[in-house]
């Protein structure tokens, strides 16, 4: 997964934290072409010059914050996954934990969604290829662990349940907040259940 690279010699770690902030808000808003490092300064309220102490491009910035982001999510659902819970709980947990990373990190999941694919084909950035299917198979091995313990249907297509799944979080990254009233737990329960147990009345 994610290896960072090094900041530029003269960065100073302090503003560090500000800075790719506000770039990722930038870089969310008007997506990674068409942002420039000027643009990222006026909205710190700083000079261009000034950035480069701190980085040394656009792409430095874009990278570390991508690989931050990706790296929580990832120990998230390695987290979720050495934990033991039955299936349909792992599901859950996995959503859950893809809510909370969101919510904390709006502007990086919407860079992520929107960017990883076109970003994937540079130099430096192969860890977004390799971020999909890793996330993919962790949805993929749980839904035959649920068809194996016999908690979970097969489905026509076990590969197409785990693309479905991850897409609809992915999709959330538009729209979830942490502040809208939504606690992710709650969140990952209703997208199963619509998901996993779909529309049709029981009965």
């Amino acid at each position: 997964m994610p290896t960072k690279k090094k900041p530029a010699a003269s960065s100073r770690p302090g503003r560090r934290p500000e800075l790719l902030a506000v770039a990722a808000e930038v870089f969310a808003a008007q997506g990674y072409d068409a942002t420039t490092v000027r643009g990222i300064a006026d909205e710190a309220g700083m000079l261009a010059g000034s950035l480069y102490h701190h980085f040394d491009s656009k792409e430095s910035m874009v990278d570390e914050i991508l690989s931050t982001f990706l790296d929580g999510l990832r120990t998230a659902y390695d987290t979720v996954l050495g934990s033991g819970l039955a299936p349909r709980e792992t599901l859950e947990a996995l959503v859950a934990e893809s809510f909370r990373q969101i919510g904390r990190n709006p502007a990086a999941a919407a860079i992520y969604r929107t960017e990883a694919a076109h970003l994937a084909t540079r130099p430096g950035f192969g860890y977004l290829a390799e971020a999909q299917p890793f996330f993919e198979d962790a949805w993929h091995r749980t839904l035959e662990r649920g068809v194996a313990d016999r908690t979970l249907s097969a489905g026509p297509d076990l590969r197409l349940t785990a693309r479905f799944i991850g897409d609809a979080v992915w999709g959330a990254a538009s729209w979830y907040r942490p502040d809208g009233g939504h606690d992710p737990a709650d969140l990952a329960r209703a997208a199963l259940a619509l998901l996993l147990d779909g529309l049709a009345p029981r009965g």
